[in-house]
């Protein structure tokens, strides 16, 4: 199994990509202590220069402290990365509960969720995580209040430059298109 790396808009994340599936979910790990559902997640967390990492279903986005250049790391962690692939030592376990910031699915449609929470986790899911996800991030459905959404953004959305244009130009205008009441959308 070969195991690609490229470039994200944040430049303190790579997004590392696998031909085949490797996870049936995305999620994201801001700290070490909560990687108890990936073994892979808790093997990069122990390098000192890693600050985040998100698992996609063919890709593994990992942030890296400013300190360290990619240059030096980015061939040997593609190759960490394949070998932990190769030798089936886990990638993702079970989620143990349904929060979407400690591991959990991210924006499930629920059957109680107003018809307005159904509308933008539905175009979240189909429209606008899918192309995040492209560039090695994620955007989660936090809650909607008062005319206004927040939204997590993970991975290499994180901390991203670009994160708050593609937050304000894309999301926030698209959902507008189908619910003119949203105000504002804020990430959190």
């Amino acid at each position: 199994m070969n195991v690609f790396y490229e470039a994200t808009p944040n430049p303190n994340s790579m997004k590392f990509r696998t031909a085949r599936k490797i996870a049936d979910e995305t999620v994201f790990f801001e700290e070490p202590t909560k990687t108890a559902r990936s073994p892979l997640a808790q093997k990069l967390f122990g390098f000192p220069w890693a600050q985040a990492v998100m698992i996609g279903p063919d890709f593994v986005t990992v942030t890296k402290q400013s300190w360290v250049e990619w240059k030096i790391i980015a061939d040997p962690l593609a190759r960490l990365i394949e070998e932990h692939l190769e030798r089936n030592e886990g990638v993702l376990l079970p989620a143990p509960t349904e929060d979407a910031t400690n591991g959990g699915p991210a924006s499930s449609i629920r059957e109680d969720d107003p018809p307005a929470v159904k509308t933008i986790k539905h175009i979240l899911d189909t429209e606008i995580r899918p192309a995040v996800a492209m560039d090695g991030g994620d955007i989660v459905f936090q809650r909607y209040e008062d005319h206004r959404l927040y939204l997590y953004m993970q991975g290499a959305c994180s901390g991203c430059p670009s994160s708050m244009m593609t937050l304000k130009q894309g999301v926030e205008s698209r959902l507008k298109e189908v619910l003119p009441e949203l105000e504002e959308v804020i990430a959190v």
